[in-house]
């Protein structure tokens, strides 16, 4: 893609992008930082941007999605920040309890098809980002969201 073209289909979008993303995230600085965020991620792959038939769609939907991985790491940022620094006391009762739970979470992890078990272990334990995820895999953002929504959901059904 060209940056002629690039500049007249995608950056013409920037005031509706942050209007969704302001409406998302309800503020004015996160929602320029998220549509900041998302023109980056669109310029390094605007080789890949020909094929997009309604660049429109394509962006409100990137934009969605780096709007909500923003909310979760602003609650997860603000759970553990508010953790306590020590833990009340434990019984033995409730460490067996919880080896009992971590071993039968770790049993239905390794009983996942390798492909689950794999986006599954990279999202969750390394962090990964979707795009991260794709060029480890191979996979499309898509096929990586839905396989790890089965495998959450087949985890769910095991425990």
């Amino acid at each position: 893609m060209t940056e002629r073209r690039f500049h007249s289909e995608y950056l013409s979008l920037a005031e509706t992008l942050y209007k969704v993303a302001y409406y998302i995230l309800e503020s004015e600085d996160e929602a320029e930082d998220a549509v900041q965020e998302l023109y980056l991620k669109l310029w390094e792959s605007r080789k890949s941007l020909d094929g997009i038939r309604q660049p429109k769609a394509y962006c409100i939907r990137m934009l969605k999605n780096l709007c909500i991985d923003r909310i979760r790491s602003a609650v997860h940022l603000a759970f553990t920040e508010n953790l306590p620094e020590s833990p009340a006391p434990r019984s033995q009762d409730d460490d067996f309890d919880a080896r009992r739970r971590l071993d039968k979470v770790l049993k239905a992890v390794k009983a996942l098809p390798e492909r689950q078990k794999q986006v599954l272990l990279m999202r969750t334990v390394e962090g990964l980002s979707y795009e991260e995820m794709s060029a480890r895999t191979g996979m499309n953002n898509a096929t990586l969201r839905v396989t790890l929504s089965q495998a959450r959901t087949k985890l769910k059904s095991m425990i």
